[in-house]
């Protein structure tokens, strides 16, 4: 589901990005790929980005950086373990996208 999150079971990747937030609409459920944008803590987030452009998140009491400029398309299969829905971050999320593609 949109805006759901999950944990990066990737080990060669799931430090740097333990998190990914679907961001594509439920009503392209069928295929097989799911746009996503990963997370990472705080302390690994330049300075110098946007804050409209990466803001930080509160998950399970810790920080993170929702990096929108490296937003991706990844198999669904990489999506097995859902950690929470991030609906109540979306007008982030959003408001982050809006930023990537059009600069406001």
């Amino acid at each position: 589901m949109q805006f759901d999150m999950y944990k990066n079971t990737d080990k060669d990747s799931n430090k740097t990005y333990p998190f990914f937030i679907d961001v594509q609409t439920s009503l392209l459920e069928s295929l097989n790929s799911r746009t996503v944008i990963p997370l990472t803590p705080v302390k690994n987030v330049s300075k110098e980005y946007p804050k409209n452009l990466c803001p930080i998140i509160q998950i399970e009491g810790k920080e993170f950086a929702l990096l929108s400029h490296q937003i991706s398309s990844v198999p669904v299969s990489l999506l097995k373990k859902k950690a929470l829905s991030a609906n109540s971050f979306r007008n982030e999320v959003v408001t982050a996208i809006d930023f990537l593609v059009t600069g406001i």
